[in-house]
C-alpha cells in the first residue's frame, strides 16, 4: 500500500476521533433542547444558559462543561416510563437547574475547577408538568419545585461516583411522589 495513503487514512482518522471527542457544552446552540420523542413521557427544555447553575456560578466555563442537562432528561424519562401507568402520558418542560455544590475560588488555582459539595448548596430543579390518562383528560399540571436541603445527610451512596447522583435522587423522590398520588387508584 501506497504509504502516502496510510498516512493520509492515520490523518483523517486522528482528526475525525478528536472531532467527536471534542467536550461537549450544554450552552452549544446546536445542541438539542429536547429527548426525541418515543414513549409516554416528553422531556423538552429551553437554553441551559438561563438556569441558575449557569447564571449564578463562579466558574462558568466548568459549570457548561458536559451532557448534564441531557443526561438528567433522559434519566428523568427513564424512571418515569418505568412508573407512569398504562395509558398516561407524561409532558415535562425543565425550567431550571441548580446543581448540588458550587465552585468556590477563593481556595485557590488548584480548586476552581472543582465542585465543593457542602450543604449549604443543595439541588434545585423547577420543572412545568403535565400528566394525563389515556382519553387525554388532565389529571395533574402545574409548576413542581424540587429541592432536597437534606440531600448530604440522606446520602447513604458514599461510594457513588456519578457526578449528577444528587439530582438523580431528587428526580427519584419526585417521580415517586407524582406518580404515586395520581395512580387511579391510589
Amino acid at each position: 500500500m501506497n504509504p502516502r495513503l496510510v498516512v493520509l487514512a492515520l490523518a483523517l482518522a486522528l482528526a475525525a476521533s478528536s472531532a467527536t471527542a471534542a467536550v461537549r457544552n450544554v450552552t452549544d446552540p446546536n445542541a438539542p433542547r429536547a429527548l426525541p420523542e418515543a414513549g409516554p413521557v416528553n422531556v423538552r427544555w429551553e437554553d441551559p444558559s438561563k438556569f441558575t447553575e449557569l447564571r449564578y456560578t463562579s466558574n462558568r466555563w466548568e459549570a457548561s462543561r458536559g451532557n448534564w442537562v441531557q443526561e438528567l432528561a433522559e434519566y428523568m424519562r427513564d424512571r418515569a416510563q418505568r412508573q407512569l401507568p398504562p395509558g398516561q402520558r407524561l409532558d415535562v418542560d425543565i425550567l431550571d437547574i441548580r446543581r448540588a455544590g458550587s465552585f468556590e475560588p477563593w481556595h485557590g488555582p488548584d480548586l476552581q475547577y472543582t465542585r465543593i459539595i457542602r450543604d449549604i448548596y443543595p439541588p434545585r430543579m423547577t420543572l412545568n408538568v403535565r400528566l394525563t390518562d389515556a382519553d387525554g383528560n388532565v389529571i395533574a399540571q402545574g409548576e413542581r419545585r424540587l429541592s432536597d436541603s437534606g440531600f448530604l445527610v440522606s446520602d447513604s451512596s458514599s461510594l457513588n461516583s456519578d457526578p449528577l447522583r444528587f439530582e438523580k435522587r431528587l428526580i427519584d423522590r419526585w417521580i415517586s411522589r407524582e406518580l404515586t398520588a395520581t395512580k387511579p387508584d391510589a
